[in-house]
């Protein structure tokens, strides 16, 4: 039995596949597009939450933390502190800091006034009430 595959059926194979793919992209990105408004939670922006979010990129929070699973690995994942800490003890950590506790990491003083811990905290809230679809999966327990 033999086959022939010819100049023809390859170039069909591959506009069918590349119009097949193509198509798949789009109803991909419409449905993401159709998504995104019901899990990203941008009817609770507000400006506190951006002034909270330009202190965690202009103090280098991520150089440390992560935050919906982007960033370093050296201090906790922080998209879900403020539902495990809650807001008073975000702040008072922050104020805290560093403990000098040996053998501990530590976190430097950042000076930040009420109103920015304030802020910050916002930002925090917002990020922990972002649908993110169970990812990152907690792997604790």
């Amino acid at each position: 039995m033999s086959s022939t595959f010819t100049k023809s059926t390859a170039r069909n194979i591959f506009y069918g596949g590349s119009v097949f793919f193509f198509l798949l992209f789009l109803g991909l990105t419409f449905d993401t597009m159709t998504a995104m408004p019901k899990q990203d939670n941008r009817t609770h922006l507000t400006e506190a939450t951006a002034r909270g979010k330009k202190i965690w990129e202009t103090r280098n929070c991520v150089g440390c933390h992560t935050i919906l699973g982007e960033g370093a690995y050296f201090a906790p994942e922080l998209g879900n502190v403020y539902k495990r800490r809650g807001p008073e003890f975000i702040k008072a950590w922050i104020k805290s800091q560093p403990t000098g506790t040996p053998g501990r990491r530590q976190m430097p003083q950042f000076h930040l006034s009420d109103k920015e811990l304030d802020d910050l905290v916002e930002f925090l809230k917002y990020t922990s009430e972002i649908n993110t679809n169970k990812w990152p999966p907690n792997i604790e327990g």
